[in-house]
């Protein structure tokens, strides 16, 4: 009684969740929601998780240099069982600050469900102040999940097939959640290429909100490390990302008369 009690009650100062997804494999979505994510946890320690909903071989933990015990798989078939120490035992702390939930190295016994994908979903948001969404694009189910998000967040670039595959994902995702929710970034910026931003803008229907600066080599060593590059804060990339991650979450960046 008490677990469905809490599943249903509407809590008015739940938190805030954002989805990261990738037009296209290989753009860069697993580093910029680790990334967001780290810099939400430096800025306020203790607020966010990171779920992994690749629901097998996803790289979250990878790229936070976690071993986890359980897996996202544990929580999706024991969602009859889902109250606070349930969560709190399958969700492993990081040494970026970040809580994880992560990817699984094995399949779900059963078929995807939308339902036990909110109830997950509502579980994290009443427990922190952010739930950053690292999403798959092929699953049918957990797209449709996502329509209590704040914002999803597709992940694209300047290359062709890239673009084109952007343009379908976000048609898909306005059908299913509207126009307001949908903002794009680029990873991997050319001015020289042939398709600029205003092409990727008309292909998608939505303006480009974030650019990072091109630094394949630092992000790859973060990667080896397992070490958000996010929290070495004296490059351009990271300041990047934490422009992006204050503007998602609407923390404005103090003055220097409040330092």
């Amino acid at each position: 009684i008490n677990r469905l009690a809490v599943q249903r009650s509407a809590t008015p100062d739940s938190g805030m969740a954002l989805a990261f997804v990738g037009a296209k494999g290989g753009v860069g979505t697993t580093t910029v929601a680790v990334n967001v994510a780290a810099t939400l946890a430096r800025l306020v320690p203790g607020s966010t998780l990171l779920m992994d909903l690749h629901i097998t071989n996803g790289d979250a933990a990878v790229f936070l240099g976690a071993e986890p015990r359980f897996s996202i798989v544990d929580a999706l078939e024991n969602t009859h069982r889902l109250d606070e120490a349930f969560f709190k035992n399958v969700i492993v702390k990081t040494k970026a600050g970040v809580d994880l939930l992560a990817s699984s190295e094995r399949m779900m016994t059963s078929p995807l469900d939308v339902r036990r994908i909110r109830t997950l979903l509502d579980m994290a948001e009443r427990h922190y102040r952010y739930v950053i969404l690292d999403t798959p694009r092929s699953e049918a189910a957990i797209l449709d999940a996502l329509e209590g998000v704040r914002q999803i967040v597709l992940v694209a670039n300047q290359e062709l097939a890239t673009v084109r595959s952007a343009s379908r994902m976000a048609a898909t995702l306005r059908q299913r959640h509207g126009k307001d929710k949908l903002t794009v970034v680029m990873s991997r910026p050319d001015r020289h290429a042939a398709i600029g931003h205003e092409d990727v803008e008309r292909a998608v229907g939505v303006k480009v909100r974030h650019t990072f600066p091109g630094d394949y080599r630092r992000a790859l060593e973060a990667l080896n490390k397992g070490r958000p590059l996010a929290l070495d804060t004296q490059h351009e990339l990271s300041g990047s990302l934490e422009r992006l991650a204050r503007s998602l979450a609407g923390l404005e960046k103090p003055s220097a008369a409040n330092k």
